[in-house]
């Protein structure tokens, strides 16, 4: 586990290496939130949108579709990563 601040392109890199998405968007949302419950002060590495699809997610529920992504970026949640917003793309 790293104890660095989650960015967009760590999580994207996680993202395909445990899942290989065949969309993927992650956007730091986190300047938006700033003063807000979660917030850092830095203005980024809180709060987090990301647009994934691919093959891993077919058949699968919304929950389920969601599980798979919670459990790529567990390690990102003790780092700071305090609000996700997941699109699933199909």
């Amino acid at each position: 586990m790293s104890a660095a601040i989650p960015t967009a392109p760590a999580i994207e890199a996680r993202l395909r290496s445990a899942l290989n998405p065949s969309v993927l968007e992650v956007i730091d949302e986190s300047a938006a939130h700033a003063g807000h419950s979660g917030a850092n002060g830095l203005g980024y590495g809180t709060h987090f949108r990301v647009r994934i699809g691919g093959p891993a997610f077919v058949g699968l529920s919304r929950v389920a579709q969601h599980r798979l992504v919670y459990d790529a970026l567990r390690d990102f949640t003790a780092a700071g990563l305090h609000a996700l917003a997941i699109e699933i793309q199909n």
